[in-house]
């Protein structure tokens, strides 16, 4: 039975924001019966991004194509079901107050010493706030200073919450646990015959697939790896990855399950310096042979909020900032060995002949993913939609591995709770096919790790 809709001075009117749409087309289904205005403004916006390849073009043309969709025969100025009884109106809001002619309403042109679009949308929440006299009008952006402004004019303002982390420290812990006083006999046990019974070390906690433990006891202590498959714990060694060893606990976990073949979706968490891209590619150099290609990419994000078109050079100089760090990863490793050894040819090899692809992840986006090796870096600054498509489009004998720190946000409308890597942590935890681990520990040098606790 449908749910009956409240009085019209119960529901809310939530006027979104062109941020929110370029985030998520599917947005203005998401107020359950509250009603929603998109300003006149937003579509204007929108189509100067309807055009290229990137995550906000394809989202503005899926919302162009929703709201055709939905009006259908009706005009898009005039309320318009959303989904029948079961959610609110929508609207398109033609004017805005600097154009009705009523002097007695605040102008964000005139308030803010500057005409451009985003005061162009706050006047349109102003003016819903006098003509809909008495019922509650909220900005929703994913833009902290539009909101800050819109505050500033007693405007209401939230940030678009959908598919944001609602508790962000709780994903800390996800992927390890330390465990005390366990009986030295049991790690023993490991030692001996690198696994036992999973009730040994467990009893009645809770198991969680693919979790990292450190195992501890008065005497001894043992690094360990849950087999939810064969219910067992099994010991984890630190092991050479082309010749990169792991420093310490966490890396040891994470080089485990970027190698572990039974695990084909990886995300390793970490501040700068902890190893995170380094570990991802020299685990999937060691696996060469099991795959196809590997492809290194990340996200392009402009400088400055400047497209990369303000770049001098060609496209291959434009692109070789954004792509230097994960070439100077692949560098240090090739390094490690002489260059007259097999191992350091084999990578140049590799990269003559596209076995292995450093690229822009727009220019990944679109391809089939069978029989690759697939490393994203940065993903912190991916969209939920985007981690989706990217895991969408893997096929058979594909392991993806995303790298980054959910708290080195570096695109405008993102944040620690509301980007892609947080949201694959939260939702695909404990999936058998999955393993998060959080690097903690520094090891790029004693100067970085300076940086990164006292700066």
């Amino acid at each position: 039975m449908p749910r009956a809709k409240k009085n019209d001075s119960d529901r809310k009117i939530f006027v979104l924001d062109t941020s929110v749409i370029l985030y998520a087309h599917n947005s203005i289904m998401n107020f359950a019966e509250h009603d929603v205005v998109i300003p006149i403004t937003v579509l204007e916006e929108l189509d100067q991004f309807k055009k290229g390849n990137d995550s906000k073009n394809f989202e503005a043309r899926e919302f162009i194509r929703l709201l055709d969709k939905l009006s259908k025969d009706k005009m898009i100025h005039k309320w318009t079901p959303l989904n029948g009884k079961t959610k609110g109106n929508f609207k398109v809001m033609m004017t805005t107050n600097e154009s009705n002619g009523n002097s007695n309403h605040q102008n964000a042109n005139t308030i803010f010493g500057e005409e451009k679009n985003d005061h162009k949308i706050l006047n349109a929440a102003l003016d819903l706030k006098t003509s809909e006299n008495g019922r509650k009008v909220i900005l929703v952006s994913k833009d902290i200073n539009l909101r800050l402004k819109a505050k500033s004019l007693d405007i209401q303002a939230e940030d678009y919450e959908t598919g944001k982390i609602k508790n962000i420290t709780e994903l800390e812990s996800t992927g390890k646990d330390i465990l005390e006083g366990i009986d030295p006999d049991v790690i023993n046990q490991l030692y001996d015959n690198h696994s036992v019974e999973a009730k040994k070390v467990l009893g009645t906690r809770k198991r969680k697939t693919n979790t990292y433990y450190i195992l501890k006891s008065e005497k001894n202590s043992v690094l360990a790896y849950y087999n939810g498959e064969d219910n067992t714990i099994e010991r984890v060694d630190k092991k050479l990855a082309y010749n990169i060893k792991p420093k310490n606990a966490e890396q040891t976990f994470a080089l485990h399950a970027i190698t572990n073949p039974n695990i084909k979706l990886v995300s390793v968490q970490g501040v700068a310096g902890t190893g995170k891209t380094l570990l991802a590619l020299a685990g999937a150099l060691e696996q060469r042979r099991d795959y196809k290609q590997i492809f290194l990419a990340r996200p392009i994000v402009p400088l400055s909020n400047k497209d990369i078109g303000y770049l001098p050079g060609d496209i291959k100089s434009k692109l070789n900032p954004y792509m230097e760090p994960l070439w100077d990863n692949l560098k240090f490793i090739q390094n490690q060995f002489r260059e007259s050894d097999k191992e350091y040819q084999k990578i140049t090899e590799m990269v003559n002949q596209e076995k292995l692809v450093i690229q822009p992840l727009a220019y990944i986006r679109g391809r089939s993913l069978s029989n690759i090796f697939f490393i994203v870096d940065e993903a912190q600054n991916l969209t939920p939609h985007e981690i989706k498509t990217i895991i969408s489009r893997a096929g058979e004998n594909t392991k993806i591995v995303f790298t980054g720190d959910v708290y080195q946000i570096d695109t405008p409308y993102l944040d620690s709770q509301s980007n892609g890597l947080s949201y694959l942590i939260d939702r695909v935890k404990e999936h058998p096919l999955y393993a998060h681990i959080k690097l903690e520990k520094g090891e790029r040098s004693e100067l970085a790790n300076l940086a990164n606790e006292l700066l």
